[in-house]
């Protein structure tokens, strides 16, 4: 283990010790909280300044902190662990060997006018206490092929005698040897019982569930109630900062969305199933052909119009009738539940669609011969092949399965293994807080999650006001499952007996009929809301 891997492990295990969050060991060292979680996740290297801090902090010298989470913990001062923990405990060393008793006093000398006096007894001397046996010292623990730590059976820790499921060496030991025997419980004195302290889950392994024989743990993520608690704060503190100015609060706050929407999304992925790539060789369909020119990917954005039934109300031909215009509530919300590639797109030719993977493929679409319902292509012209993106391939292929066109024909692909749970729990909090926000009639909070969520779609691609990620492959597949969307939508109200009129960009849909028979009402993610009226033929 290097000394940066050992100091992640130290800060992790003094702000356990302390009770401490990131918010606050970040102000403590004059640091932002995502700068502090980019050191901790190794994505940014800790400085020697930083040790500096780290060290005046916590109350010991530099030396010390670099030697290890044990080591560390036991130079913690006493008093800023009983005050970090409510007074409840205080930090002992741990004994090498049981100590000595205390020296007892000598008796009184015996007066020489009375030598008939006995000797007074002396108490027989202790016998001498067993030496304790040496404690092993701790070592880094086991690691998978994944990084991960390796857990087995709960069984005695080498170091403490206390249940622990981590191994190292092969042996029961807690992570870094960070054992509950470096601080003792005091007497419980008449002091009220301290407030629980806010650890976090991720460091702290007596919590955890013991895992199955030889199972390694993911460490565990933050869910979407504390990515809620983010938003909400920083909404908070916005207003604080321009005294409660709505306006200009809600300018700020948009102002920031990118890097808050990036840093909402870093403390998603904490603890996740994959790591995925942020950034990766561009392919070159992925790169623009000009400056002011797309690349080769066709996202499959509508622009149709039922040609067939506007020509006969052009011509008289068709009875008054009401069109209403409805809207998709934040399409590109819901469209953060779609398949992304994990990692760097590898070149296929096989022509097989793998449901496992994800990414971009070159085809030849089937022709669509539905003059009522629009092509799921968009308002593509051109024949011939041309790249597509997995929500448009799964919908094309799905087309295919229920007889409204042929197979299309795979020449290439670029994928990755991919998942639909890349964005989900981001887009949950994204969701639950505009529900919230609606609710209570917060408007700063809805413009804010309305911001995060739609610049995110617009700048992971290769905008220069996005420096975290680089992933035009995802921004181009967000856009697309948002056209797919809004297509079923319109085949759901075909099949359903309304007629379409229109659909158009990524949120629009024009019917005749009652809609309200089809779709709910709200302005829910499922739900959908009328935007206006018109009336055509007559």
């Amino acid at each position: 283990m290097s000394t940066e891997e050992l100091l992640r492990l130290t800060v992790a295990a003094l702000m356990n010790r302390t009770g401490e969050r990131q918010q606050d060991l970040a102000v403590a060292l004059g640091l932002n909280k995502t700068q502090l979680s980019r050191r901790q996740a190794a994505k940014a290297r800790w400085t020697l300044d930083d040790c500096d801090g780290l060290a005046a902090h916590y109350g010991m010298p530099v030396l010390d902190l670099l030697a290890g989470p044990t080591h560390a913990a036991g130079k913690l001062s006493a008093d800023r662990l009983s005050a970090a923990l409510g007074g409840a405990q205080t930090l002992i060393p741990v004994p090498a060997s049981t100590p000595q008793p205390e020296a007892r006093p000598a008796p009184p000398p015996v007066p020489a006018d009375r030598p008939e006096a006995a000797p007074v007894p002396q108490p027989a001397a202790p016998a001498p206490a067993p030496q304790a046996a040496p404690v092993p010292a701790p070592v880094a623990w086991d690691a998978g092929p994944d990084g991960l730590a390796v857990q087995g059976e709960p069984a005695p820790c080498v170091l403490c005698g206390t249940q622990t499921t981590y191994r190292a060496g092969g042996a029961p030991q807690h992570l870094g040897g960070l054992c509950a025997s470096v601080v003792a419980p005091v007497p419980p004195t008449e002091a009220p019982a301290p407030a629980p302290v806010d650890v976090p889950v991720d460091t702290k392994p007596a919590d955890l569930p013991a895992a199955a024989p030889s199972a390694r743990r993911r460490p565990v993520g933050l869910g979407a109630g504390s990515l809620l608690e983010s938003i909400a704060d920083r909404v908070s503190a916005t207003l604080g900062e321009h005294n409660g100015d709505v306006e200009a609060a809600t300018a700020d706050l948009v102002k920031k969305a990118i890097p808050g929407v990036m840093a909402l999304f870093k403390e998603s992925r904490v603890g996740g199933r994959y790591e995925h790539t942020e950034f990766h060789p561009t392919q070159d369909i992925l790169k623009k052909r000009g400056q002011k020119e797309a690349d080769s990917i066709w996202e499959g954005r509508p622009k149709w119009r039922n040609k067939q039934l506007l020509k006969a109300a052009k011509a008289g031909e068709l009875d008054p009738v009401e069109v209403t215009g409805l809207d998709m509530n934040a399409a590109y919300l819901s469209a953060m539940k779609t398949y992304l590639p994990i990692g760097k797109l590898v070149h296929d030719t096989s022509g097989v669609h793998d449901t496992k993977r994800a990414g971009l493929h070159l085809v030849t679409p089937p022709d669509w011969d539905h003059p009522d319902i629009p092509s799921p292509l968009g308002n593509r012209l051109e024949p011939g092949p041309l790249w597509i993106t997995e929500p448009t391939l799964r919908l094309l292929l799905r087309c295919a399965r229920m007889d409204l066109c042929d197979d299309l024909v795979i020449h290439e692909s670029w994928t990755s293994g991919g998942t639909e749970s890349m964005l989900e729990k981001l887009r949950r909090s994204l969701a639950d807080a505009r529900k919230t926000a609606i609710e209570n009639s917060d408007e700063v909070t809805l413009e804010y999650v309305k911001a995060m969520y739609s610049k995110f779609v617009s700048t992971i691609g290769q905008s220069t006001h996005n420096r975290d990620i680089r992933r035009p492959d995802w921004m181009h597949i967000i856009r697309s499952q948002a056209f797919a969307n809004l297509w079923l939508k319109a085949y759901k109200a075909y099949t359903s007996g309304l007629t379409v009129v229109e659909m158009s960009g990524t949120d629009e849909l024009h019917v005749v009929g009652d809609w309200r028979q089809v779709f709910p009402e709200g302005r829910n993610l499922a739900e959908v809301k009328a935007k206006h009226q018109y009336t055509i033929g007559g």
